[in-house]
């Protein structure tokens, strides 16, 4: 066990001079696939999930506007990858292990993601609390928000009132027990 959570954490690892030669959304995904999660480009219908099938062109070509973390082992240690992205709307975190409160309190400080993201899906992240999802307040063009099967929420209407308040405009979808 120890093993693999060195090997993930090696995955996640920020290559800035990497994120400099290739441009943010190829460093990105480049990354997110190393750790197994799938990314789908503006215009684009299929999800790239092979790493070996990424698509070559001139830079920033391709611009990720969607991330599928399902199953991943993406960590905060790769966080500073999501920087430079500036098109991405949609991102689902689902069976994340190592997605904790600091993980969503440094998604919603990213100035392009508080811009951009309109749609968060947080599922079967156990490590996830009450604190995390607060820390969500500063996406502010975030319209849909589901959350299910997260045993870390213990204050649930204190805190979606508190969400609410502060994100007028989303639609709060929850799942929870």
């Amino acid at each position: 066990r120890a093993f693999w959570g060195w090997l993930n954490a090696v995955f996640n690892k920020v290559d800035h001079e990497r994120i400099r030669a290739v441009g943010p959304d190829r460093a990105a995904s480049e990354w997110l696939l190393r750790c197994g999660a799938l990314v789908r480009y503006q215009g684009s219908p299929k999800w790239q999930q092979d790493y070996n099938g990424l698509p070559t062109g001139p830079l920033g070509k391709y611009k990720i506007e969607a991330i599928n973390a399902t199953d991943s082992c993406i960590m905060y240690r790769g966080f500073d990858y999501l920087d430079g992205l500036e098109h991405v709307t949609d991102i689902r975190l689902e069976k994340c292990m190592y997605i904790q409160d600091e993980c969503l309190q440094r998604l919603s400080e990213t100035n392009n993601l508080q811009k951009s993201l309109q749609q968060l899906k947080i599922i079967s992240c156990g490590n996830v609390t009450d604190k995390g999802i607060l820390a969500l307040h500063k996406l502010m063009n975030l319209e849909y928000l589901y959350l299910s099967d997260l045993p870390g929420i213990r204050e649930k209407e204190t805190t979606f009132r508190v969400l609410q308040q502060a994100l007028p405009n989303l639609e709060l979808e929850l799942d929870l027990e």
